[in-house]
């Protein structure tokens, strides 16, 4: 489904500045989690391949990335861990994990995380310089994933392109970025949907 979108509000951030990650978020020492038992991220080699760059991962990070994420950043506990990716252009990633408690505090907060991203492009149209579309579709893995796809374009002629997965597997939930300039037709989308499929599978 896809919806296009426009309200004349003010928004906080911008969209390009909120896609954009900073090579701060690739520092820190690598959490620990209830159990001793440790999620597995995706490597480089699992995103979906850019057309002129390798991916670079940095490790992965306790705590929320910084800046939040554009899509679902405000759910994001500070339990949460991440693992940042980056090309030599205006490609990168982020994976998020939150480990909770129980399977139904994680399903709750999957559900939370999926209404989020689902509005996200409502919310990015609020500045009444950005119009935003957006699709969607559900994967069938582990406890289930979404995957959602956001197109902002300023009126200064911005455009910027981002596709998000959010799966659970258990009691863990992952939260999946793509980001880039350009527009859907530049997204590799079936790529992303087995780089989400790829996520959720590899948890545990």
């Amino acid at each position: 489904m896809i919806r296009t979108l426009t309200r004349p509000r003010h928004l906080r951030r911008t969209a390009l500045a909120l896609l954009t990650l900073t090579a701060g978020g690739l520092l820190g020492a690598a959490p620990a989690f209830a159990g001793g038992a440790s999620p597995y991220y995706v490597t480089a080699r699992e995103l979906p391949p850019h057309p002129s760059s390798r991916w670079y991962a940095g490790p992965v990070t306790a705590g929320r990335p910084d800046p939040l994420p554009f899509c679902g950043g405000e759910t994001l506990p500070s339990t949460a861990s991440h693992r940042v990716f980056r090309t030599d252009l205006d490609t990168n990633a982020l994976q998020v994990v939150v480990v909770e408690r129980d399977e139904r505090r994680a399903a709750d907060y999957a559900e939370v995380l999926r209404r989020s991203l689902a509005s996200c492009a409502e919310r990015a149209a609020e500045d009444p310089d950005v119009t935003a579309t957006q699709n969607y579709g559900k994967l069938d893995v582990e406890e289930g994933a979404h995957v959602y796809g956001v197109h902002t374009v300023r009126s200064q002629g911005a455009s910027d392109v981002s596709l998000w997965a959010v799966g659970r597997d258990g009691r863990t939930v992952t939260l999946v970025e793509w980001a880039q300039l350009g527009g859907f037709d530049s997204a590799p989308v079936a790529a992303f949907r087995r780089t989400a499929v790829t996520a959720v599978d590899k948890l545990y």
